[in-house]
């Protein structure tokens, strides 16, 4: 019972907290839109110009306005007292009905239902900032799919084996770049989504781009024997995707 009433008041808190941002969103929609990607801009302009004052100042400011305009976002006010009152609410329950850990008795039936899961290595992890690239010599590989924060992504395929079938390539970037090189004898599709920025793939090169979505893919693809897909998007960026 404790458990239902519990998921109904989070369905709640995030139901009036997604309200609250609609709203928001649609009297300052556009103030703040431009305000996230001027801030964001500033971040990775900065970056780029480290460790001059002028690279430090635009870096750190960028940060500075990017959270002091999440503080005065009414819906992330709603969301931070939400979450106290709500760590306060589990913090009483646990004290008034504290958990019992119970042993559980698995039958053999059940045993022989049950599938082994095998736990492998990310090559890449989840970041808030900072430059990840995949290593120099001989590796195994994986699937990618991460979400970035700031930072510059590089994958570079010729250093695997990559297996017959379609391979993934998944990257969500606030700001940075990403450059993916991938073997002559693989086909490639590119899902590419991007605010603004730079875009070159193989001999294609689109610059200056605002708020834009693409799709290429090389000719005969779902037939071919190796399949790369390589799907990103990101607020401010440069996305490189060539052969090696």
């Amino acid at each position: 019972m404790f458990n239902e009433k519990k998921t109904d008041l989070i369905s709640w808190l995030l139901l009036i907290g997604v309200l609250l941002l609609i709203l928001e969103l649609s009297f300052r929609g556009g103030e703040l839109i431009f305000i996230f990607a001027l801030m964001a801009g500033c971040i990775y302009i900065g970056r780029k110009k480290m460790p001059r004052t002028i690279g430090k100042v635009l870096y750190w400011g960028g940060w500075f306005g990017l959270i002091i305009t999440l503080l005065n976002m009414m819906a992330f006010k709603f969301v931070m007292i939400a979450v106290l009152v709500y760590l306060v609410i589990q913090f009483y329950q646990s004290k008034k009905k504290p958990s019992v850990i119970e042993p559980v008795v698995q039958n053999e039936e059940d045993s022989r239902l049950s599938e082994s899961l095998f736990t492998k290595q990310p090559l890449f992890k989840n970041i808030l900032y900072g430059r990840q690239q995949t290593p120099d010599h001989v590796y195994e590989w994986s699937d990618i799919n991460i979400q970035c924060g700031i930072g510059d992504s590089v994958i570079d395929l010729s250093n695997t084996v990559l297996p017959d079938g379609e391979s993934v390539i998944a990257i969500r970037n606030l700001a940075g770049n990403i450059k993916i090189l991938v073997p002559y004898e693989a086909a490639v599709s590119v899902h590419h989504s991007v605010l603004a920025g730079n875009t070159t793939i193989f001999q294609l090169h689109e610059s200056k781009i605002f708020n834009q979505l693409f799709h290429f893919q090389t000719e005969n693809y779902q037939e071919a024997q190796q399949r790369i897909k390589i799907v990103t998007s990101m607020v401010v960026g440069d996305l490189e995707v060539k052969r090696t």
